[in-house]
């Protein structure tokens, strides 16, 4: 997605961004200038947790270290490797704590242009086999806890196919290389219409996206860029009302009408400070998914090390 969307809105993204930080003209390119087995640590960190009207009604923390490496370097392309450690979790729930388990020492092998968007996720059927092989583990471990057969079955589904895990399962990778690739003008926000992907199988939904470059940093040779987006309301609420009903035998009843089904909204804000090396500094993305009076906010904090 990053490398469509930027090809879609930048005319200017191209092998000929040879600099980063460019004061004459306020533009700042981002691109990967990495040398091989060139090597950073990150702290990263989720929080997910649920508003009903004004109140707080559940939380769940989660924090893990990742190595990343530069595999191999080319004229055209990177080799990358996120290595993932040392899971902390915090959760009411005891299967959200096992089922943490089971990226500990995870590797993902990414392929990106030589500017360092993203092409693909190289090593994806060794990653599917080693979720596979973790979640049958626990299916027998958790085998008294009802609907576990259910639960197993949608993280797997996370993982069945490359493009499921190169759209869905590697959310932290896409939002660190979500800027690489593109020439940005300070204060001069780019807007495009993306279509992404539908986890619940049917058409993509479209989406509005809105990037711009908010502050260059010279003196310390990093930039700050954002990012808004947000997903059709019509096509989301279509498609989840369409799920509930296909896999609940009593949706009939207990869903009611369509036109009763309350509209659904989904909005990320991603904000970056990127070294004019191509290495981000520190990032963080909300996601927020509201329906009425509830608001499902989910926040990803990257930090180097």
């Amino acid at each position: 997605m990053n490398k469509s969307l930027l090809i879609a809105i930048l005319l200017f993204c191209s092998t000929t961004i040879l600099g980063q930080i460019n004061m004459a003209d306020s533009t700042v390119g981002v691109v990967g200038y990495w040398n091989l087995n060139e090597k950073q640590s990150y702290s990263i960190t989720k929080e997910k947790y649920m508003i009903e009207d004004v109140d707080t009604t559940s939380f769940e923390y989660f924090k893990y270290q990742v190595d990343i490496t530069i595999l191999d370097s080319t004229d055209k392309s990177y080799i990358i490797e996120w290595f993932y450690r040392d899971f902390e979790t915090f959760s009411d729930d005891p299967i959200v704590l096992k089922f943490s388990e089971i990226s500990e020492n995870l590797k993902v092998i990414i392929k990106t242009d030589e500017l360092g968007g993203i092409i693909e996720v190289v090593n994806w059927e060794e990653i599917r086999d080693s979720i596979y092989k973790a979640t049958s583990l626990l299916k027998e471990e958790l085998k008294d806890i009802p609907d576990i057969d259910e639960i197993v079955k949608k993280v797997e589904n996370n993982y069945l196919t490359k493009e499921n895990i190169e759209s869905g399962s590697i959310r932290d990778i896409l939002q660190f290389y979500y800027f690489h690739g593109g020439l940005y003008k300070l204060n001069d926000v780019l807007e495009a219409q993306i279509q992404l992907p539908n986890l619940y199988g049917g058409k993509p939904f479209d989406a509005d996206v809105s990037i711009w470059l908010d502050q260059i940093n010279a003196e310390d040779y990093n930039s700050i860029l954002r990012m808004t987006q947000s997903v059709n309301s019509e096509q989301l609420t279509e498609a989840t009302y369409l799920y509930l009903k296909n896999i609940n035998s009593l949706a009939d009843s207990t869903l009611g009408d369509r036109n009763d089904f309350a509209p659904l909204h989904n909005d990320t804000w991603t904000v970056s400070q990127i070294h004019e090396s191509g290495w981000v500094l520190y990032s963080v993305e909300t996601k927020e998914t509201s329906m009425d009076n509830t608001i499902n906010v989910e926040n990803m904090i990257i930090e180097i090390q």
